[in-house]
């Protein structure tokens, strides 16, 4: 790595195919082992149904509420402070069921790249 510290440049903010928006806080070849990204899902958005292929993935939820499923599993709410582990090869979706952007981190181990990324819809 380059730089101890990073900041993200709210301008760099993109629209994904998954209907959420993204914003990479850290992703670098130069550090294969973890990315960092911030998601905001619109209110009454629900995201594309996807799997990471040989990634693990757990969402750090920092505002609003959603309702994620996990494996097809059970839909389970979830609000500021809470942690969803989501295992490689796991199915995956959120909707925002509250009234403002939902928020929450991507953190990805090893780091997120595109081409793991399975569209299940």
């Amino acid at each position: 790595m380059d730089r101890l510290i990073t900041s993200p440049d709210p301008a760099k903010e993109f629209f994904t195919q998954e209907r959420c928006w993204i914003l990479e806080i850290i992703n670098s070849t130069k550090d294969d082992a973890v990315s960092i990204a911030r998601a905001r899902v619109e209110p009454g958005v629900t995201t594309q149904l996807h799997r990471l292929n040989g990634v693990d993935e757990r969402y750090l939820i920092i505002a609003g509420k959603g309702a994620v499923r996990v494996g097809g599993g059970i839909e389970h709410v979830v609000g500021e402070g809470d942690v969803v582990v989501i295992p490689s090869g796991m199915s995956q979706q959120i909707a925002n069921i509250g009234p403002s952007d939902l928020l929450f981190y991507c953190i990805c181990s090893p780091r997120f790249a595109p081409d793991c990324y399975e569209t299940l819809e």
